[in-house]
């Protein structure tokens, strides 16, 4: 019999989908499956000028579902411009059920109104600790059908919403499986203009998402916990074990095709939106750490970073970008507390992993390669950072305990100091 204090369950969840090439076309008849008669769509301006949102309404208008949308949806969402999105739904509502469409930003703000309008508080109520209270929501939240434009979050299966907290100058998050949307409509089809350095942005949080999750503290490690204390990440685990994998050599396969010649090759965009729900099936159940946590300062502090394929009017690191910036180094950090996994995940990702003598460089090597071949910056002094800046952007890494504690290797001020110093530059 284990001992009362040691943990032997995991927890293991994601949203049904409905996928392939037209599945937009097939929203009306799922959304009327619901209880649903007027729904709220959410979206950014850009994806709501593709009209994208109007065949929705389209579709939902054959079933008799009135429908509206509100297209103020920030990219890299901020407690300020969700407060604006709860504010309209809360001013034009009752709704019975969302639709989000898009890329994570609009998942994400997605997620926040449904919980808000549903189940009341405000957002510090939810946001994790220690800078909120993490208050779980009590019942059940409506209907929320995500349709994702862009393959990377996989926030269509995942049961997380992340923001910046504006005045705290910090990235933080809201977890809990009520979060996580009713159905997941994946139409591959919808990424086919994405511009290169979001599809290389959005992958490299695929890549990560996935790797995080391989490399994270098993499971049976963790204290044992009561029924009420389970969270949404409870550690690597055989089930997100295989998600990860097929989600690596997916992305073996099609990541630089997509990046490079996307919107001829519908076969690679399929490939990588089936790797994003993959990756969120199993990160979003195991959870990731050291890269993520990294990734809340280098977005959250950003001076005048403006990359290109995205709005230029104001500095940003999107997500994928600050997450692989000090995955490399990361991924040396914790090499020594699984070095088997982290041999195998390289070569998942590439065949040739093995060509590098040194086992400890098999993966950041790998990463190095790929980060250089689809255009991400070169560690985080290309996105606006110095040495000088190291000490400000450790105590946002260390504010994240939620995704350290998942870390197979608990790092400390100093590690999280050595990490950002080791990735000003990754080539």
């Amino acid at each position: 019999m284990p001992l009362e204090t040691e943990e032997t369950i995991f927890t293991w969840g994601a949203s049904p989908l409905k996928f392939g090439a037209g599945a937009l076309d097939e929203i009306g008849f799922e959304v009327s499956q619901y209880d649903v008669s007027r729904v709220l769509i959410i979206t950014d301006a850009t994806i709501n000028a593709t009209g994208i949102p109007q065949r929705i309404q389209d579709q939902l208008a054959k079933q008799h579902i009135e429908s509206e949308v509100f297209d103020g949806v920030h990219v890299e969402p901020t407690d300020e411009s969700l407060y604006q999105a709860i504010g309209y739904a809360r001013e034009q509502g009752p709704w019975d059920g969302f639709v989000a469409v898009g890329g994570g930003s609009a998942i994400d703000t997605a997620k926040a109104v449904n919980l808000i309008t549903t189940d009341g508080g405000e957002l510090t109520d939810y946001l994790n600790k220690p800078i909120g209270r993490a208050k779980a929501p009590s019942h059940q939240l409506k209907p929320l059908i995500a349709v994702p434009t862009t393959a990377g979050t996989g926030s269509e299966s995942t049961a997380m919403c992340v923001l910046d907290v504006l005045s705290m100058r910090v990235k933080t998050g809201i977890s809990h499986w009520r979060l996580r949307p009713t159905l997941a409509v994946i139409d591959p089809l919808l990424t086919m203009t994405l511009p290169p350095e979001v599809t290389a942005s959005a992958g490299m949080d695929i890549v990560c998402h996935a790797l995080e999750s391989y490399t994270a503290r098993w499971y049976t490690t963790f204290d044992r916990k009561q029924p009420e204390q389970r969270v949404t990440y409870c550690g690597a685990n055989p089930v997100s074990d295989l998600w990860c994998e097929k989600s690596l050599n997916l992305m073996s396969g099609s990541f630089r095709r997509a990046v490079h010649d996307g919107a001829d090759d519908l076969a690679a965009r399929s490939e990588m939106m089936l790797a994003a729900t993959f990756a969120g099936m199993g990160f979003g159940n195991s959870g990731v750490h050291v890269p993520h946590a990294n990734a809340y300062p280098i977005a959250g502090l950003v001076k005048d970073f403006r990359p290109g394929g995205y709005p230029q009017d104001e500095p940003i690191v999107p997500h994928g970008m600050a997450v692989s910036l000090t995955a490399p180094q990361a991924f040396r950090f914790t090499f020594d507390s699984a070095p088997e996994r982290h041999l195998q995940a390289a070569r998942w990702l590439s065949p040739s992993a093995w060509k590098r003598h040194d086992p400890s460089e098999q993966l950041p090597g790998v990463l190095v390669d790929l980060m250089h071949d689809i255009g991400i910056p070169n560690g985080i002094s290309a996105v606006g950072y110095s040495e000088a800046d190291i000490p400000g952007l450790v105590p946002g890494t260390m504010k994240q305990q939620r995704l350290l504690t998942t870390c197979p290797r608990t790092p400390d001020e100093d590690d999280i100091a050595a990490i950002f110093a080791g990735s000003l530059e990754n080539w």
